[in-house]
């Protein structure tokens, strides 16, 4: 029996566009304590390894700084770790792997799997590589380092990264992880557990209980399906446990929100307190519906404030339609006159046609109306 951590699309180094400065140097920060509390999480459940499946590091042009930093996140992992080069950081002449600062600095505990030949974790247990060598492979990785194994009583445990074929959209992809090879290879007793790297959601796949993706270990975007996990893994030839844990701490958050009066917008702003961890979340939102420009000048100003407390607020303009109708008590209240006037007019017809040009004279209605009442500071 074997018991380890499967883990995958650590990603170190990654950078968000939609955060500014202090928000990225949090979700940096968070990426190398995800891997802190995965040795926590292997000394707990006494694992006799982790594996990471792929796309250690964001990419094999990193700074040397974020490599050393990674490397001391890894050397507190109180049991081995082994690492599998993935699309993002493949095994090429530039390789991250290969660089200067990784090899100095490269901690006892830390090993590169290079390639397919089986590795003994433990006695009795070997781990088979699958590394990617490039950022397009011409053929299915995994079913190469599985084809040759013996079925001869060795427990095995086989660290891939890619999309399996049954759920990829891409039908002509050469390096698509065949699932029907990986299931005989299981089914001949010539493997027993495939981890799978390169989809960051969990996700059982196939019928066995033993292919698995662990996702990432803290979120990376809105679509992914319950991330920031870990799998630790219990198995022998009779049987595998896979248990699932968190060790993320970020949150990425779609919020869809008809907005039709000023009542809605302070419903959006209570929504907004019951998020837990500001800092550690990034919010996208749909906007739907029609405001006046009163109403649409407090959304700007709750969107300004929470802007100031979250990781990140973003409006998503391709799910949103939101129209901004100024009312006669609106415009009036603006006081307005010649060429203002003319310009606030001609801001109204635009905002009324919708789409990303009514959108943006929207907001200057919305800037407009703060600074005739006295509202802009």
């Amino acid at each position: 029996m074997v018991r380890f951590v499967h883990t995958a699309d650590w990603q170190l180094g990654m950078s968000r566009h939609f955060l500014d400065t202090d928000a990225q140097a949090r979700f940096t920060a968070a990426r190398m304590d995800a891997v802190r509390r995965i040795g926590t999480l292997a000394e707990a459940q006494r694992c006799d390894f982790v594996v990471v499946c792929g796309d250690v590091f964001e990419s094999n042009h990193l700074s040397r700084q974020i490599v050393l930093r990674s490397l001391e996140a890894m050397a507190a992992v109180p049991v081995p770790v082994f690492l599998l080069p993935g699309n993002h950081d493949p095994l090429d002449a530039s390789s991250v792997f290969r660089s200067e600062p990784f090899r100095t600095h490269r901690p006892p505990n830390v090993h590169v799997l290079v390639g397919a030949e089986p590795i003994e974790v433990v006695p009795g247990v070997a781990l088979v590589g699958a590394p990617w060598r490039s950022k397009r492979p011409g053929s299915d990785l995994v079913a190469a380092a599985v084809a040759e194994l013996p079925a001869d009583g060795t427990l095995r445990v086989v660290a891939g990264h890619g999309a399996v074929d049954v759920m990829s959209p891409d039908r002509t992809d050469p390096a698509r992880v065949a699932l029907g090879s990986v299931e005989a290879a299981l089914a001949d007793g010539r493997v027993h557990f495939v981890a799978l790297g390169d989809r960051h959601s969990r996700t059982d796949v196939g019928g066995s209980g033993r292919v698995w993706y662990s996702g990432t270990p803290e979120p990376t975007d809105f679509d992914e399906v319950d991330p920031g996990l870990a799998l630790v893994v219990e198995l022998d030839a009779g049987s595998c446990d896979v248990t699932t844990h968190r060790v993320g701490t970020w949150h990425f958050v779609e919020h869809r929100t008809e907005l039709v009066d000023g009542a809605a917008v302070t419903q959006l702003g209570r929504w907004f307190e019951s998020l837990p961890d500001k800092e550690r979340t990034a919010v996208r939102l749909s906007l739907i519906g029609t405001l006046g420009l009163e109403d649409h000048s407090a959304l700007l100003e709750l969107l300004d404030h929470q802007a100031q407390l979250l990781a990140s607020v973003q409006r998503w303009a391709k799910r949103s339609d939101l129209v901004v109708l100024p009312s006669d008590d609106d415009l009036g209240r603006l006081d307005l006159h010649g060429f203002a006037a003319r310009a606030c007019d001609e801001l109204v017809s635009m905002a009324a046609a919708g789409g990303e040009p009514g959108a943006v004279a929207a907001d200057a209605l919305a800037l407009l109306h703060r600074l005739a009442t006295g509202r802009a500071a």
